[in-house]
């Protein structure tokens, strides 16, 4: 099995940036991986205290189609986000000020119109990952799995669709599955594999015209016998991963 592409979402809901490799932390997910959010009005999300929260508290695809056709691009050495917000000029702001983070969370909530609740805010909370897990890891997907649905549909689907850290090749369709309650090696990283993902509406989404195009969740069940693709993993052992590498199963 071989790692074909690596990924991280900086912002939840936004652009995926790939990478070429990355460094692994026990416990953590990917650096910088759901970072930061723009957290819905009349959500009960605490700076001081930060928890999981549902995704629908923040601004996300499977409630807000449109962010599909926002890009964004994050710098982390100067802290520096990027928006190219469809109608508006490029906008950059520092995400480590309160008035870069005021400009960014104005931006992406006029840009929302009536799907903003209340006053959202563009955040972050030191230590705190906006995923859609309580548990911080890694997802991962089998590119075969993808393919088996694709041929399945009779419709090729961009594999950003379903927002996963890691795209693999070299194994069955769904075998993945059989991965859970189990460790793999992932580059120089040892991962234990807690869950199938179950996909939510986010995955309706056509990332190139941001229109829900393709009822993901209910086309897997009806091919499949279940919405799921792709699995999560928690980092159990850190290294370095990076595209090329292996990703092996530890034998029981």
């Amino acid at each position: 099995m071989r790692v074909e592409r690596l990924y991280r979402y900086p912002v939840k809901g936004l652009s995926a940036e790939a990478l070429e490799e990355v460094e692994l932390t026990a416990g953590e997910c990917l650096p910088q991986d759901r970072r930061f959010a723009l957290v819905q009005g009349d959500a009960p999300f605490e700076e001081a205290a930060p928890r999981f929260l549902p995704k629908q508290n923040f601004a996300c695809l499977m409630a807000n189609a449109k962010l599909a056709l926002l890009a964004s691009a994050y710098d982390e050495r100067s802290g520096r986000l990027a928006l190219r917000i469809p109608g508006e000029p490029p906008l950059s702001a520092d995400t480590a000020t309160e008035e870069g983070r005021a400009t960014l969370g104005a931006a992406l909530t006029r840009y929302l119109g009536e799907e903003a609740r209340g006053t959202p805010r563009f955040t972050e909370a030191p230590g705190h990952a906006f995923t859609d897990q309580k548990k911080k890891g890694v997802s991962l997907i089998n590119l075969a799995s993808l393919a088996a649905l694709e041929q399945a549909i009779g419709q090729e689907l961009d594999p950003l669709r379903f927002r996963a850290n890691v795209y693999f090749s070299g194994l069955p369709a769904w075998a993945e599955f059989d991965w859970v309650g189990r460790e793999v090696l992932l580059g120089g990283a040892r991962l234990a594999v807690f869950k199938r993902t179950v996909r939510c509406p986010a995955t309706q989404v056509n990332l190139q015209t941001g229109e829900r195009d393709l009822d993901i969740p209910r086309l897997l069940r009806e091919h499949f016998g279940h919405a799921d693709l792709g699995v999560h993993a928690t980092v159990e052992e850190g290294g370095r991963v990076a595209i090329g590498d292996a990703l092996e199963e530890v034998p029981n």
